[in-house]
């Protein structure tokens, strides 16, 4: 099970008593579906005199989109070692910085939830305004084997519950993987339910997080399931494209 950390804004651990709360330089419609295109590279860093190297300052995000990723283990960072800085969440707020794109990212990953977790999870969230909303969910759904019709369903209620809370904010839907052991009929309606969702609900459908990623021992820990610090960066540079373009494109 892709399992146990919550993170809140990506300088900091959070707990569930309170709404997230994003502050600068920390790291908290329609339309029909569409696949996105790609960018590259990381935050950047300030060199000081005598040849010493600092890192940068934060920008300043006053006043910036704010972004919410809601998320598994995968999107927590489990088992790096700081997810705050290596968690692919992370990395997207580099990528956006780099590239001097306005945002702040707020990370909202918790390990070992599924599905039904997040739709339970989503009104306290939404105590918050977002712009712009990640859903990276499932990925328990399918190592459990759990109904993708249910899985279907808890997503197309996400996505609901974040359109009434925030009804200009975009919503952005990552395509997520079965185990092939599950077999190729489950496998096959697993991956079907992402667009399926994302067609009828208005969502943007964005790549599988773990492309290039999954089944390559060097970028994934120990349990192989969970990405390495490169592999986080990875999965980042997969999702980056579409939502740089959905920044963009308001």
């Amino acid at each position: 099970m892709l399992s146990v950390i919550l993170l809140v804004p990506l300088a900091a651990c959070g707990d569930r008593s309170g709404a997230p709360a994003a502050r600068s330089g920390s790291n908290a419609q329609g339309g029909r579906a569409t696949a996105l295109p790609e960018s590259s590279t990381g935050a950047p860093a300030g060199a000081t005199g005598g040849g010493s190297v600092a890192a940068a300052p934060a920008p300043d995000r006053t006043g910036a989109p704010r972004a919410l990723f809601i998320g598994t283990s995968l999107t927590a960072g489990l088992g790096l070692d700081n997810p705050a800085t290596e968690s692919w969440p992370a990395v997207v707020q580099q990528l956006a910085d780099s590239a001097q794109i306005p945002l702040l990212v707020v990370n909202a990953g918790l390990s070992g939830e599924t599905s039904a977790g997040a739709l339970r999870r989503v009104d306290w969230l939404m105590r918050e305004r977002y712009d712009l909303v990640v859903i990276e969910t499932g990925a328990n759904d399918g190592l459990r084997g759990l109904n993708w019709d249910s899985t279907a369903a808890n997503i197309t209620s996400i996505v609901a519950k974040v359109r009434t809370a925030n009804p200009g904010a975009k919503i952005l839907l990552a395509q997520m993987e079965a185990p092939t052991n599950m077999g190729p009929r489950y496998t096959k309606a697993f991956h079907d339910l992402f667009p399926r969702v994302a067609l009828q609900t208005g969502t943007t459908l964005l790549p599988f997080i773990l492309q290039d990623v999954g089944g390559v021992a060097t970028l994934n820990q120990g349990d192989g399931i969970h990405p390495t610090a490169e592999g986080a960066r990875i999965a980042a540079h997969n999702l980056w494209p579409g939502i740089r373009f959905s920044l963009r494109n308001p």
